[in-house]
């Protein structure tokens, strides 16, 4: 749902009008769009949201045009072998199937979307089950015939430790993929609005701080203070909970005095294995801007990763 989060603005935005809600149900192959993706359209011809990037939109409008007009809800399939899907642009190799339902009561109840918002806001994921068969939405289980469940996560936040240079960049970065970033650091010097604009600031200690914000799978925590008065504590409390990615600056000499640290604090080879240590991918980074990205990049590939 990271990437839905304009759906569920224009959801609240539209709330009360002629509404209809495109989904990815299932792909094959290289989509464009993974499942769950949602386009949100209103009967005057506005949407929010992509399907596939640009490739079937325009059949998909029309479709939910119909649907907002009466027409039942229907499954939509696209794809290489589909002279239809060439018509509509669907050329990547792949194949999508997307449900077009109307939000209504019928179909996916308005109230969805703001119990789907009321749980993100409160850290939680929901899952939403759908009946492809009639094309409605419930969050009860569905016992018969075939359904969708569609998991919408909490959204991605990340808890940068060390309001040092790479922290600057590192944050930029991930407020332009729609995470919120909290940057921990007790030196009041470090930590000012003026080197992190729009940034949460939060100078509590950081184990006290981490623990705080209740880390979970839709969560990573990054430390780059090069303190280690500032960055083990952190990742002992981050070490302790579900979080996604744990990554740690240093070299891999630093990296090996922590890992001896760290057990000595009485923290499990499985767990510190959890770190990764030196952080990011290795793409030869120079400079803060470029060891961000490697970060960012590495952090990414935690979140989407299937496990």
């Amino acid at each position: 749902m990271a990437d839905n989060d304009s759906v569920l603005a224009a959801a609240r935005a539209w709330k009360g009008e002629p509404l209809a809600l495109a989904t990815v149900v299932s792909t094959w192959g290289s989509a464009p769009r993974p499942r769950g993706s949602h386009m949100l359209v209103h009967a005057d011809g506005r949407f929010e949201g992509s399907v596939s990037g640009g490739c079937v939109e325009t059949d998909i409008l029309a479709t939910a045009a119909e649907v907002i007009a009466g027409a039942p809800a229907v499954v939509k399939r696209y794809g290489v072998a589909d002279a239809a899907a060439w018509e509509v642009g669907l050329p990547c190799g792949g194949e999508i199937a997307v449900l077009v339902q109307p939000v209504s009561a019928e179909g996916f109840d308005p109230e969805l979307f703001d119990r789907i918002a009321a749980a993100r806001d409160a850290g939680k994921a929901l899952v939403v089950t759908t009946d492809l068969a009639t094309g409605h939405s419930d969050l009860r289980p569905q016992t018969t015939g075939e359904a969708f469940l569609n998991r919408y996560d909490p959204p991605r936040m990340l808890l940068i430790v060390g309001a040092v240079q790479i922290a600057q960049s590192l944050s930029a970065l991930a407020a332009t993929l729609g995470i919120r970033t909290v940057v921990i650091d007790p030196r009041a010097r470090f930590l000012t609005e003026e080197r992190f604009p729009g940034v949460t600031l939060d100078d509590r200690w950081p184990d006290e701080a981490v623990a705080a914000y209740a880390p979970g799978p839709s969560t990573a925590v990054v430390t780059l203070s090069h303190d280690t008065k500032i960055d083990d504590p952190a990742l002992i409390a981050a070490l302790a909970t579900d979080a996604a990615y744990v990554g740690a600056l240093g070299s891999r000499r630093s990296h090996a005095a922590r890992r001896e640290r760290l057990a000595e604090a009485g923290l499990s080879s499985e767990q510190i294995d959890r770190i990764d240590g030196p952080v990011g991918l290795d793409i030869g980074a120079v400079g803060p801007a470029e060891i961000a990205l490697s970060i960012t990049a590495a952090m990414i590939g935690a979140f989407n990763d299937p496990r």
